[in-house]
């Protein structure tokens, strides 16, 4: 199911999406928090974020594994496959982090939408939940980075 798209290897594709999305919806998440006076502009951004993102970010993972295992399967040996690794490696902490901000935020979002539904919660929710975005962002924006430069170390670090 991950392996391919139109004839090319799913995860060199997918990847963009990640390297687009994770960021995005870090950072307007981060604006949600910041900026409430925006929130009714935000709300619905990040609400398609939490939920494409984190999704985007399985696939990538999954993909990257069915590419590992057709690199193995052709006889790839050697310290490619270690720094191949250290890159799933990085992929799959990144999902752990995603995940975790996609459904803050998503508590966030409805803590504060003031919806007649939401049962009255304490003061101190509120705070408490946008710190934890806030964290959950940046270490998901790191992630990013680490997952994305390890892999891009990978393919072309020789190149230049």
């Amino acid at each position: 199911m991950f392996k391919e798209i139109l004839g090319l290897p799913a995860h060199v594709l997918v990847v963009h999406a990640v390297v687009v999305l994770v960021p995005l919806l870090a950072l307007l998440a981060v604006a949600y928090v910041a900026l409430p006076r925006f929130r009714r502009r935000l709300d619905w951004a990040v609400a398609i974020l939490a939920v494409v993102a984190p999704v985007s970010a399985f696939v990538a993972v999954e993909s990257g594994e069915e590419l590992n295992d057709a690199f193995v399967a052709r006889g790839m040996q050697g310290p490619i496959l270690a720094q191949i690794s250290e890159h799933a490696g990085y992929g799959d902490i990144l999902f752990r982090w995603v995940l975790p901000l996609a459904v803050a935020s998503l508590l966030l979002l409805a803590v504060t939408s003031g919806h007649p539904r939401v049962s009255k919660l304490p003061s101190w929710v509120t705070p408490v939940l946008s710190v934890v975005v806030v964290a959950l962002a940046v270490v998901s924006l790191v992630y990013v980075y680490l997952t994305g430069h390890s892999g891009a170390e990978t393919v072309w670090g020789n190149t230049l």
